[in-house]
């Protein structure tokens, strides 16, 4: 019973930190629920769009890459989770794996914000600001994938 509950809690880590990193980043490419131009919405003048390209680009390439890299991770977890005989040491080594793919993740996100913020006005950011916070808690959807 007892590894069981540690390979359940493992799990449960490992989804709400994905759900938490992945909400911040959706909500911050989309918008939320429905998809908005950040730049569009922050009504950047010419030479703010062509700077926030600039780092846009390179920054979602990076994004992308790591998110595929978390993912195979993730694959090989759950996997190793639920087959016929679940190794504690190697879900154990997925799930660090993971915690460290993520913070680097988080890492990309936050530099992106402080480079982003550079181009922006008072004002700009102010709008940023209220459209990261319109997002839903993220804890929400985790209890949503488990039946609450």
């Amino acid at each position: 019973m007892q590894r069981s509950r540690l390979i359940y809690l493992l799990t449960l880590s490992v989804l709400v930190n994905l759900g938490v990193l992945g909400a911040a980043v959706f909500h911050w490419r989309s918008g939320g629920a429905q998809a908005v131009d950040v730049a569009a919405y922050l009504q950047l003048d010419a030479d703010q769009q062509r700077r926030w390209e600039r780092l846009e680009r390179p920054f979602v390439a990076e994004l992308d890459a790591g998110w595929r890299e978390v993912a195979s991770h993730r694959e090989r977890l759950i996997r190793e989770m639920f087959g016929d005989s679940p190794d504690a040491a190697r879900i154990e080594a997925e799930r660090a794996k993971i915690a460290q793919l993520q913070a680097l993740q988080q890492k990309r996100v936050l530099a992106q914000f402080l480079r982003e913020r550079e181009i922006l006005t008072a004002q700009q950011r102010e709008k940023l600001v209220q459209l990261l916070l319109r997002e839903r808690q993220p804890a929400q959807r985790e209890r949503e994938l488990h039946g609450s």
